[in-house]
């Protein structure tokens, strides 16, 4: 299994906006990954819900995790990268 670990950006966390841009995008990879903050409970990262129960505030570390393989890999690197601006800005 890869695995990304990234430190959230957004300044209102993974809440309303910055989580819907992160689902959407997450829904259109194709590949299942799933998002945990330390060692707690893996969620669907395209689960609004899930998302948003990890409760994750800006500066929180996050890992990221999909299936081993080129797919995975670009998954995680488009996701991290994604999590790691900062997601509230009106060009992100």
């Amino acid at each position: 299994m890869a695995e990304r670990t990234v430190a959230v950006a957004a300044r209102a966390g993974l809440h309303a906006r910055p989580a819907k841009l992160f689902v959407q995008a997450a829904m259109k990879l194709g590949v299942p990954v799933r998002i945990r903050v330390g060692s707690g409970k893996e969620v669907p990262a395209n689960s609004m819900l899930g998302v948003l129960s990890l409760g994750a505030v800006r500066g929180t570390e996050v890992t990221l995790s999909a299936a081993d393989g080129p797919e995975g890999e670009s998954a995680l690197d488009a996701l991290a990268a994604m999590l790691a601006r900062d997601l509230d800005a009106a060009d992100a």
